[in-house]
């Protein structure tokens, strides 16, 4: 589920920065035109595939350092556990460990995601199939290509190179499986011309066959084949990137042509033309071969590559300056999309946890038949200690442990006061009996009475709300799953690592709220004491199509020197319940001493 999403996050941000991006370089090619020299016009596609890299580059490589912590604060308003924290005496709350939950149901599953992430990979595969089909292609004409052995041809490659000061070691072949010239090969170069080519083609013809030719090798198109056939097997699903590399591969072919034409003198430039429409004419339309640059193209691109060069003229000094300032301020737009992409490739399914202080530890004998983790922080020590990396750090929804903030929330928008915090039952008929009935935010915490705390947020302003939720940086702070559900198996989702960190810094008042309010909070979740040592804590189940998928049990245990705290999470397809998780941490706690 967590690879889906992110696939389908990268999808996402793709679409829109490729579509901005094309559509941007189409129009200032349209507007721009008398403005922009052949290559540069063709230059300004390389901008594309810099945009169409950027949401699949690693989300921390776009940290611009604007990202405010609210658990680095001042410790010195820490307020010491309650009076009546220590002694033997345990609170007869004999709910804590059962299970409150209501099941949501769903539909449209997250399978949406999955089947979304599944279509776009087939769509990959195809389209690899496909390149791997043409590449073979390519290997059977290489197979089939031998050595030219006309003297006089190869004396006229050699002569083209050296006009285009090229040293490289180039294969010149001739093959019965090509009908037109081209180019392809990353490490070892080959340029194949049509068998018994010398029959049909002047020697003329052929040297501005190779000059052509020689042009994409010394522009390095074929490796910009490569990246344009990985692009669009990536961008498949993207009308708008297969008309920009068709209209690439076209502006590319005018740049080479304007190449060659800038080796030639004006009488040289009618005999070129009639050189592409000479090769057109003897064979027949392009194959696939998406990985070789070849001369011939469509009978539209070559059309359009006519008129280029019958109109072409010398590039100015001016034309030249003109050019590089539009392909400056198109690279402008591309680069102020990068704060967009930071903020869409960023991974919130996770929590990015940095902590030298922290101890990791194999406890999976505790979650026996459950997927989860188990994180404690020892106050004193400044130290973590954490079953599961992984999953301490996988973001999932907090379901009824999140009402200990949205209680803490509620006292400080003045819903409900310490005093008064009583609401009244709305007579709609609950599952479970403690909840068809008034409460206050006592009774509400100890039997986790969804209506009360759902109303508790109705009685708020939704943007105070959010604001809160950034305030004290709750897990992802999505809000978007609306007033009541947000928070049960829905949109608001959070780590156990954030869960501890959340609780240290409600423990300590880190948020700068009212004390008194904190105080209450505190005294809704204190659960039981024995031996010298306060336990407080919350339960969450998250039960989707009346299935216990997602368990949770957090708080933290209060000695006379230390306070601990902890955060358990449990996941399974049907016996994930929040009772589990609390039984799983106790017996961790008790296992080292510590509750």
């Amino acid at each position: 589920m967590e690879t889906s999403t992110v696939i389908l996050t990268h999808l996402v941000t793709g679409f829109i920065v490729s579509s901005l991006t094309i559509a941007i370089i189409m129009l200032i090619r349209k507007v721009c035109q008398k403005q922009l020299s052949a290559r540069w016009q063709y230059n300004l596609w390389f901008l594309l595939l810099i945009a169409l890299t950027l949401p699949f580059i690693p989300s921390h490589l776009f940290n611009f350092g604007n990202h405010i912590s609210f658990f680095d604060v001042n410790l010195s308003n820490r307020i010491g556990a309650p009076a009546n924290a220590t002694g033997d005496h345990v609170i007869q709350n004999v709910n804590w460990l059962q299970d409150f939950t209501i099941s949501v149901n769903r539909s449209i599953p997250d399978f949406l995601n999955i089947v979304i992430a599944g279509i776009w990979m087939a769509g990959v595969l195809v389209l690899s199939v496909l390149t791997v089909k043409s590449w073979l292609k390519l290997k059977a004409i290489k197979s089939s290509t031998s050595e030219v052995i006309n003297k006089e041809v190869l004396h006229l490659f050699e002569q083209c190179k050296l006009n285009l000061d090229l040293s490289g070691k180039i294969y010149v072949g001739e093959s019965p499986l090509v009908k037109s010239a081209m180019t392809f090969g990353l490490f070892k170069t080959y340029v194949v011309l049509p068998a018994h080519f010398e029959e049909w083609l002047s020697m003329k013809d052929i040297k501005y066959i190779f000059l052509h030719e020689l042009n994409h090798y010394k522009n390095k198109d074929i490796l910009t084949n490569y990246l344009i056939v990985v692009f669009q097997i990536l961008y498949w699903f993207n009308p708008l990137v297969w008309i920009a590399f068709r209209e690439m591969r076209l502006d590319r072919e005018i740049a080479c042509d304007h190449a060659v034409l800038n080796s030639l003198d004006e009488h040289g430039y009618d005999e070129y033309g009639n050189t592409i429409i000479n090769v057109l004419d003897k064979v027949s339309q392009p194959g696939n071969f998406i990985l070789a640059n070849q001369l011939n193209s469509s009978k539209e691109q070559l059309k359009r590559r006519i008129e280029k060069i019958a109109s072409f003229t010398t590039e100015s000094k001016l034309l030249k300056r003109k050019s590089i300032a539009i392909f400056m301020l198109v690279g402008g737009f591309v680069a102020s999309q990068v704060p967009f992409i930071s903020v869409m490739a960023e991974d919130h399914t996770r929590y990015n946890f940095k902590s030298e202080q922290t101890v990791y530890e194999d406890l999976s004998e505790y979650f026996a038949g459950f997927e989860g983790s188990f994180v404690l922080y020892d106050m004193q020590a400044d130290q973590y200690r954490i079953y599961n990396e992984n999953k301490s750090t996988l973001r999932v929804s907090p379901d009824s442990t999140y009402k200990i903030f949205s209680a803490l929330f509620a006292l400080e928008s003045n819903v409900i006061t310490n005093e008064n915090s009583t609401m009244k039952w709305n007579g709609r008929q609950y599952p479970y009996d403690a909840w068809n009935r008034d409460h206050d935010l006592f009774t509400a915490m100890k039997n986790s009475v969804n209506w009360y705390f759902e109303d508790l947020d109705k009685r708020v302003q939704q943007d105070d709300l959010q604001a809160f939720l950034k305030q004290i940086g709750y897990g992802n702070t999505d809000f978007s799953g609306g007033i009541g559900p947000y928070w049960l198996e829905s949109s608001l989702k959070i780590s156990p690592v954030e869960q501890v960190q959340l609780l240290k810094a409600f423990y300590t008042n880190q948020f700068g709220l009212k004390e008194k309010n904190v105080q209450t909070v505190k005294d809704t979740i204190r659960l039981e004491g024995k031996a010298g040592k306060q336990l407080s804590g919350k339960t969450g189940t998250g039960a989707v199509n009346n299935k216990n998928i997602n368990g949770w049990f957090i708080g933290y245990v209060e000695t006379h020197e230390n306070t601990y705290f902890f955060a358990t999470n449990i996941e399974n397809e049907d016996k994930a319940k929040g009772s589990k998780a609390a039984e799983i941490t106790l017996s961790i706690l008790r296992d080292k001493g510590i509750y």
